[in-house]
């Protein structure tokens, strides 16, 4: 399973309970991975299982040593149920996070949430914000919020529970289309997770890897022959995309393979003509030229102020070192 436990780096956190088949999995996986927490749980009094559900986490809690919140409520209509729910969830939290000192919520929205409300906000009419609203880590008010299985599908933690033999309960109203969320699940996100869910699971990480780089701009500090010298954006995705315009400016196309080599190696030639690095404060970017004797004291100044060796050559060749030094330093 794709977690991303390790963003969790909080000790006093409080997970949003459901007893349901995700909340009861991620029970299981944060004890297996000796992430502190204590429980929260809601019961709306809208169904009948919703008792045993309190019963079962209130089990949980005794056996496992958590602490537990509870809170009881009721609607006397179901219009706008979902929106109302929330707000009484999350006033919830934020209730039990102040008065306790929690610093985090984990909750245990999955992939067929997170492809749900991309659907529902796409046929709303919604831009990229609204779309990618289900990020790994999250902030509210005072307190962090973690998602660590927003890349898990709900039949991945169906066969984790059943292969553990552990207890959950399937809530009967995930039925009934009157509510919005359950009309796509029924009728769309379940049906092209079953056939496409590693395509969409990834579309989905791309298209917030997109959205984080969106924010940043790229810097070109200097550009000379063809030698062309980024400011490192600290962001592996942004950066391939400023190499990845540069190349295609000089007719290269990187596939995924080179792609991924580029950022795992760090310094390398592409197709044999161009070289690139990224530096810890810059990316360097300039034809590749082979033999040529290189001075020792040109090559002394290059170590000193840490220019890239597959570089140097053309560098040398243009004789490009002390403009580039006057923009670099």
């Amino acid at each position: 399973m794709q977690l991303s436990l390790n963003l969790i780096n909080t000790q006093r956190n409080l997970l949003a309970f459901s007893a349901g088949v995700d909340s009861s999995a991620l029970f299981f996986i944060l004890l297996e991975n000796n992430i502190p927490f204590d429980l929260a749980i809601v019961d709306y009094n809208y169904r009948k299982q919703s008792k045993e559900e309190v019963a079962y986490a209130k089990e949980l809690a005794l056996k496992y040593d958590k602490k537990i919140y509870i809170k009881e409520s009721s609607f006397e209509k179901l219009s706008n149920f979902e929106k109302k729910a929330r707000d009484i969830r999350y006033k919830f939290f934020d209730e039990i996070i102040n008065d306790h000192s929690y610093e985090a919520l984990i909750t245990a929205h999955q992939l067929n949430d997170k492809l749900e409300w991309f659907l529902m906000q796409f046929t709303k009419g919604a831009g990229l914000n609204e779309l990618l609203s289900f990020e790994e880590v999250s902030k509210r008010k005072n307190y962090k919020i973690f998602k660590p299985l927003v890349n898990i599908s709900r039949e991945t933690l169906l066969n984790y529970l059943n292969k553990n033999k552990i207890k959950y309960f399937i809530d009967e109203s995930n039925n009934n289309e009157i509510f919005k969320r359950n009309y796509f699940r029924r009728n769309f996100s379940n049906r092209l997770l079953k056939e496409f869910e590693t395509g969409i699971k990834n579309s989905l990480i791309y298209l917030n890897e997109d959205l984080k780089s969106l924010e940043k701009k790229e810097v070109l500090l200097y550009n000379k022959e063809e030698l062309e010298i980024f400011e490192n954006s600290k962001d592996d995705n942004l950066n391939i995309r400023i190499i990845d315009k540069s190349l295609k400016k000089r007719g290269l196309l990187l596939s995924k393979k080179q792609r991924e080599e580029i950022i795992k190696e760090k310094e390398l030639v592409v197709s044999h003509k161009i070289a690139i690095s990224i530096e810890k404060e810059f990316i360097y970017i300039c034809p590749y030229l082979t033999n040529l004797t290189l001075t020792k004291e040109f090559k002394e100044l290059c170590r000193i102020n840490k220019i890239p060796k597959k570089c140097r050559a053309y560098i040398y060749r243009f004789e490009l070192l002390d403009s580039i030094l006057k923009k670099i330093k």
